[in-house]
């Protein structure tokens, strides 16, 4: 008994890859074994393979078993004792690596190996809700959150949990930030003083722009600021797009209370849940002016927005389309997608 309980004791300490590899030589020299020792009853390897196999699994389906007494005293001596327990031993390790997968994965361990995934750090509840209303359009989407809780907080299927600092760029390469669709950091409201608030996210985003310049690789990075005097300095950054978190909060207050019901349009115009929605469009070979979209997109049930930034082209309609304009219309779903597709 002694030998034994050193046997099973320095296979337990063994790799999952050794015991992996004793296991099937156990398979494949059993089964050579008992064909030879049965011939008539296991007249293919493959047949001694299946018996073997079922026997150290103790699934013992029975529909076939050694007739000699030799065969039989091989079974309750070689696979009965160090078979079974040896493949005990593999399965105990599989599902211990399961656990320890699962254990590292929501504590946020793991590296992200995925792509065209959209990353988000910051304000939880936030976060949340803009993974929400990505997911709203893009079903497949999946994210990646970075935060510092000891487990993930968004238990989803689609939401990779990434446990660290995001201003350190060893977190940031955690996230694969290298093949993501973009980059999004929502000021940490948590504290007090916006100034410091934004100069956490400045901090971010500079180990975003780091990475960037590393890499040779553009990295689209999306930064919601609590001053817009501070935008200034996020454009060092190459921070791509600025939200305004306090500030347009108040403004969007103020609308609603000069024009009374408008804050029913922003809300619809934010949310791809509700209603119509910015969409963003490729221009057409035929359209030379503003103009020409407009009139066009009119006649298909979109309204003509802007061309990046610039809310003023409706007043500069006989201006030429540049070659690079990126144009946002307005409407619902439907249209879009027949728009997109070509079919209007």
């Amino acid at each position: 008994m002694y030998i034994f309980a050193r046997i099973w004791s320095r296979l337990i300490r063994m790799g999952f890859g050794t015991v992996l590899l004793l296991c099937t030589l156990l398979i494949l020299i059993s089964s050579v074994v008992i064909r030879t020792l049965e011939p008539d009853t296991f007249p293919t390897i493959f047949e001694a393979i299946w018996w073997v196999m079922t026997t150290v699994v103790t699934v013992g389906y029975g529909d076939v078993s050694p007739q000699t007494s030799l065969g039989k005293l091989y079974t309750m001596i070689f696979l009965y004792i160090f078979g079974i327990g040896l493949v005990g031993v593999l399965i105990g390790k599989v599902i211990d690596s399961l656990s320890t997968f699962q254990r590292l994965k929501e504590s946020g361990k793991l590296k992200f190996t995925g792509s065209k995934h959209y990353i988000f750090i910051g304000n939880l509840v936030k976060v949340k809700k803009a993974i929400q209303e990505v997911a709203e359009v893009q079903k497949e989407a999946s994210f990646v959150f970075i935060g510092t809780y000891e487990h993930n907080p968004i238990p989803l299927g689609n939401v990779h949990y990434i446990e660290g600092d995001p201003s350190e760029e060893e977190t940031l390469l955690k996230a694969n930030i290298l093949e993501s669709v973009s980059v999004s950091i929502f000021a940490d409201d948590h504290m007090a003083d916006a100034v410091f608030s934004d100069g956490k996210t400045l901090l971010i985003a500079s180990a975003v722009e780091s990475i960037s310049k590393e890499s040779g690789k553009e990295i689209y990075t999306i930064v919601e600021i609590m001053m817009e005097s501070h935008i200034s300095k996020f454009r060092h950054a190459n921070v791509d797009e600025f939200i305004l978190s306090n500030e347009a909060v108040s403004r969007l207050v103020a609308q609603a209370s000069l024009h009374k019901g408008s804050s029913e349009l922003f809300r619809q115009l934010t949310s791809k849940q509700y209603g119509d929605n910015i969409y963003e469009i490729h221009t057409q070979p035929h359209w030379r002016t503003y103009r020409d979209a407009f009139l066009d997109l009119i006649e298909q049930g979109a309204t003509l927005l802007a061309d990046r930034n610039q809310l003023d082209i409706n007043r500069r309609l006989d201006e030429a389309i540049p070659e690079r304009a990126k144009l946002f219309i307005v409407c619902n779903e439907e249209t879009y997608q027949k728009i997109s597709k070509g079919e209007l």
